[in-house]
């Protein structure tokens, strides 16, 4: 109570006074730069705060429609091959017990995409598993190529060191193990 006391005669408060200051605010310069932005989409009906990209030209669009493209029928392509290989490898295999005692890796044979292809043309439904997953970690290498090459070709030297160097760990993420 003794602390309340020194603080009020510290700082008095009137609280039955009150004043209300009215001040007012100065306008802001108008920046030239968005009044001519705002103008330009009046003029051209676009609505400032639309996500809608402008269009590109048509290389590009053909650009990005081919690597949507591969990237699409990549994976499908991808996945019907795993699944194939999955329906007869159930078919050959479907009524054995699945015996999880002791861990067996993949035989030798299907550890390199060589070997993948030999043992694929020779029937093995395991071999035609292995050339889906196969195909499904190729798809992204190939589109990270053709972007480079893309880049390459239009003169963009940031992209192209970014793709290369995305494209190098790549490669040596694939390539690492056998050294």
């Amino acid at each position: 109570m003794v602390y309340f006391d020194l603080f009020r005669r510290s700082f008095p408060l009137n609280l039955s006074k009150s004043e209300v200051v009215v001040e007012p605010l100065q306008t802001e310069e108008t920046d030239s730069d968005i009044t001519a932005l705002k103008q330009l989409a009046k003029n051209a009906d676009i609505p400032l705060n639309s996500n809608k990209s402008f269009p590109k030209n048509q290389s590009e669009q053909k650009f990005y429609n081919f690597v949507g493209n591969l990237l699409k029928f990549g994976v499908l392509i991808a996945s019907f091959i795993v699944l194939f290989g999955g329906i007869i490898y159930l078919i050959h295999h479907g009524c054995e017990p699945a015996r999880y005692q002791f861990f067996r890796g993949e035989p030798s044979y299907l550890r390199s995409p060589n070997g993948v292809l030999k043992t694929m043309f020779l029937g093995s439904d395991r071999a035609i598993i292995q050339l889906g997953i196969l195909l499904l970690i190729a798809t992204p290498i190939i589109r990270v190529i053709i972007s480079f090459f893309a880049f390459l070709t239009l003169r963009i030297w940031s992209f192209v060191l970014i793709t290369l160097l995305v494209l190098t760990s790549l490669i040596y993420s694939l390539v690492g193990g056998y050294l």
